[in-house]
């Protein structure tokens, strides 16, 4: 269901966006935590190390992609707020012609690849040849990931996130149901790992495309639009572009980590591997609230009603101080049971203990995110992409250099305390400049009355 953000108030619909988006990032962390819990209890524990290391290779790729559809789904947005259905079509029609290009000619380079990068993050031997196969086989998959991606964006920049909710819920159990059937049942072993990942995330591009064609005519493109338009293209990669290497400085922000957490032993990177899947659970759905507050924001620049604009910026700020307070208690509390759940037998004491006392630490400091993702949702929302990427790498590039300080002197606890000092660098920069957008753009705070005033010119 389409969602004009233009009218009402902001908490219904930045409240009603995010939570389909938060449910749908549980549910598609949830197919891949539970990757890691089968082959980490069924196949043993270099498999979950090797899926450890694989994981932010990999993401190095996905975030990449995922930000190309993030800036392309504010132009979207833009110009759905502003009523021009021609556009909009025409924008996610450039999208993903341009966009499948770009990510098979990524795949098949990751897959050529694949044998430095392992050697560059420095793997040890006894994981390095599962690790090879289970990353080509994940690479090969991205092309599926490329068009979920760019379907949901479509979806999204028109205000409905409940039904990408439903085609992920659909691929999550397909997951399930496979890896606990093929390895768990069967005994197959890392490779059917990564080949029913691919598989669960080509059902939900099939799907995603199918909804489309037949439910939503306001966004599928008509036959005389399925073309790359150069006058589209430049403003998808202006935005696409600077967004994706905003979302790709984080990967590589974690593959230059896991060399660090990789030093430290097998048992260390199980526990990383382990602590990394929580992790996500708490990361990803602050940055879902963050999409909502953009597509808010990129609606409203689109209809041109700027005094909309910070009250809604305020409302999702409270939701992701809210979800912190949630998520934060809940992780502080259950670490340890939950840690036990990725990984059983010999050197199991070991590694949960090492992914507790990280965790423990990584639970207090989940809500420097909140608010760093707050930031990066409004920026996105206003087309100040450049901003988002120096935020983003002022605060990936000081982590990892914290992290190889304190990793080899502290252990994996230096990796929380890297992160800590990264996120707080990051808030250093974006909030006084926040405060220089609102005087820039005239905005001003809501009134008592309960609706922002427009300063005047």
């Amino acid at each position: 269901m389409m969602r004009d953000m233009t009218k009402g108030a902001p908490l219904g619909h930045l409240f009603l966006y995010a939570v389909p988006l938060l449910l749908g990032n549980w549910l598609q962390l949830a197919y891949n935590a539970v990757d890691s819990i089968i082959a980490g209890r069924f196949i043993g524990q270099d498999a979950l190390a090797a899926e450890g290391v694989a994981g932010p290779v990999m993401n190095l790729v996905i975030l990449a992609i995922s930000g190309l559809c993030i800036g392309a789904g504010v132009l979207m947005s833009e110009a759905f707020g502003a009523g021009e259905t021609a556009r909009l079509k025409e924008t996610l029609a450039t999208t993903l012609l341009f966009g499948a290009l770009l990510c098979c000619g990524a795949a098949a380079l990751g897959c050529l690849l694949t044998p430095w990068i392992l050697r560059a993050t420095a793997v040890p031997s006894s994981i390095f040849e599962i690790t090879g196969v289970y990353l080509r086989i994940t690479f090969l998959g991205a092309p599926f990931t490329f068009f979920y991606n760019a379907l949901a964006a479509g979806l999204k920049s028109v205000g409905d996130s409940k039904t990408p909710l439903k085609f992920l819920a659909f691929s999550a159990v397909l997951n399930a149901v496979l890896d606990f059937v093929l390895i768990g049942g069967l005994g197959f072993g890392i490779v059917c790992s990564a080949v029913t990942t691919v598989v669960a995330e080509a059902a939900s591009a099939v799907m995603a495309a199918v909804y489309m064609a037949c439910r939503v005519p306001e966004l599928c493109p008509e036959r005389g639009q399925w073309r790359i338009r150069r006058d589209l293209l430049g403003p998808i990669l202006r935005y696409g572009s600077v967004t994706a290497l905003q979302q790709a400085v984080q990967p590589i922000c974690k593959v230059l980590i896991q060399g660090q957490v990789n030093a430290l032993g097998v048992g260390s990177i199980a526990a990383f591997n382990a602590v990394t899947r929580v992790d996500d659970f708490a990361f990803t759905p602050e940055q879902s609230i963050a999409t909502a507050i953009t597509t808010y924001i990129a609606q409203n620049r689109g209809a041109r009603q700027p005094e909309r604009i910070r009250r809604g910026f305020a409302v999702g700020l409270r939701l992701e101080l809210g979800y912190w307070l949630l998520v934060g208690c809940v992780t502080l509390t259950l670490r340890r049971p939950i840690l036990s759940l990725f990984v059983a037998g010999e050197g199991a004491d070991e590694v949960i203990a090492l992914g507790s006392r990280y965790l423990g630490y990584m639970a207090l400091l989940y809500v420097l995110p909140a608010l760093t993702n707050s930031l990066q949702g409004f920026y996105r929302g206003m087309g100040k992409m450049t901003t988002t990427l120096i935020g983003t790498c002022l605060q990936a590039g000081l982590r990892a250099a914290a992290a190889a300080v304190l990793a080899p002197r502290v252990g994996l606890t230096g990796i929380a305390f890297a992160c800590a000092f990264g996120w707080c660098v990051m808030l250093a920069f974006e909030v006084p400049y926040y405060f220089w957008t609102c005087k820039k753009q005239n905005l001003k705070k809501a009134s008592p009355m309960g609706e922002a005033v427009r300063e005047a010119d």
